[in-house]
């Protein structure tokens, strides 16, 4: 499993690996019933603490991603599609509001950020009615 970790950023070793490895559970990447490297596999291929490593696995099963069995490992957990739903939805919203607040920075009013996300949409195949739209 690749995991990069960046030694520069903002965020602690333990949350980047917490991030990387739930985005592959929610991409499907890593499916249900998954097996992850034990922590001091994973520890010793990042060249990272033990502790640290704990410490990810210990977020993601706290937020029901992944499940531990004594002696057996760790190993990603069935997941509730609501549950992925409503952790996709607070990403969609954290990134919204970034995009928000540089609008906002850079001058650009909420009407037309509303008017760019829109025009995103319609272009966009999820957002386009069954049978898709004609040709501009």
């Amino acid at each position: 499993m690749e995991i990069y970790i960046s030694n520069t950023g903002d965020k602690p070793i333990y949350a980047q690996i917490t991030e990387q490895i739930k985005a592959k559970i929610l991409s499907g990447e890593l499916c249900s019933g998954d097996a992850l490297p034990s922590i001091r596999l994973l520890a010793k291929e990042l060249r990272i603490s033990v502790i640290t490593t704990k410490r990810a696995y210990e977020d993601l099963e706290q937020a029901g991603f992944i499940t531990t069995v004594p002696g057996k490992g760790s190993f990603v957990a069935a997941q509730d599609p609501e549950l992925l739903r409503e952790d996709t939805l607070r990403r969609v919203e954290g990134h919204l509001q970034a995009a928000l607040d540089a609008a906002r920075a850079g001058g650009v009013t909420d009407a037309e950020v509303a008017e760019t996300l829109s025009l995103l949409m319609e272009g966009d195949s999820y957002g386009e009615p069954v049978g898709g739209s004609e040709p501009v």
